[in-house]
């Protein structure tokens, strides 16, 4: 059976995700003209490039929101050098924003949101194939439902404020669009460090793991890491607690093909990249 392996000894979050399944092999030409299904494209685009994090050749995914994005000021970050498919990015640059962007919280206007209920039309009127459209449907509803919990809100009244956005819908559409592009049938992963601290989002100061991250991680194996920062996104924890099956070491496999991705933090002692290791399985 063809396997993927989520090996997240530092986490996981979305774009971590594309960054390692398109280092793996998978094609995103082929996940952006998918995409395009949506009809939000005028909202965004995509960079990939290769990048080096504390000595692991990995890739860096990038959602770059344009002005035609329905994002607040403080999200529509201006990427003008991005632009280029496979464009290196600097160190610098990669300290610019943190993993927080993919946070969901409530909108502080409804303009910069989208509902839960609109993500699911989106996704049910793209024609994506059963297989895609089934792993993004179930991720979205653990996030909403987790969301819902939360803030009180039954599904239908959530809103979604950067899950939402254009960079996350990417993120987990774009994610299933290159599992089933993989060929991949079972999903594993390791248990899914959350790291420690605090967060900044719009509510105020949260603990880390922020409160709808712990609610998707119910019943996931949690590691324990001494960082203080935020390895684990709402986006990256839904799609491991959603698409794996078991959680636990690196199951028995003929390894195929391995991938890195880069997430946006750089640490002292340890590469800040998700590892996809892809084989056969008895």
């Amino acid at each position: 059976m063809r396997t993927l392996y989520f090996d997240c000894f530092s986490g996981i979050s979305g774009d971590m995700v594309i960054g390692a399944l398109i280092d793996a092999g998978g094609d995103p030409v082929q996940m952006e003209e998918e995409l395009k299904k949506l009809n939000i494209d005028e909202e965004y685009n995509l960079s990939w490039g290769k990048v080096v994090k504390n000595g692991i050749t990995s890739t860096k995914f990038d959602v770059i929101l344009t002005s035609k994005s329905e994002q607040t000021p403080e999200h529509s970050h201006s990427h003008a050098q991005e632009h280029s498919h496979g464009h290196s990015h600097s160190h610098e640059h990669e300290h610019s924003h943190g993993h927080e962007r993919n946070h969901i919280h409530v909108p502080h206007t409804h303009h910069s949101s989208r509902t839960y209920k609109q993500i699911v039309e989106a996704i049910n009127e793209a024609n994506f194939n059963e297989s895609v459209a089934n792993m993004s449907l179930a991720i979205f509803k653990k996030i909403g439902e987790a969301e819902g919990h939360i803030h009180g809100l039954p599904l239908d009244k959530v809103h979604f404020h950067e899950v939402g956005a254009v960079d996350s819908i990417i993120d987990i559409i774009g994610a299933a669009i290159l599992i089933d592009q993989l060929g991949i049938e079972s999903v594993q992963s390791s248990a899914i460090p959350t790291g420690s601290g605090h967060v900044h989002i719009d509510h105020g100061i949260y603990p880390v793991p922020a409160p709808a991250t712990l609610e998707i991680l119910k019943g996931v194996p949690i590691a324990s890491k001494d960082i203080r920062s935020e390895l684990a996104t709402p986006t990256g924890a839904a799609i491991a607690a959603v698409l794996a099956e078991t959680f636990g070491s690196l199951p028995a496999m003929n390894v195929e093909l391995i991938g890195y991705g880069a997430g946006t933090k750089t640490f002292e002692n340890h590469p800040n990249v998700l590892r996809v290791i892809i084989g056969e399985t008895q």
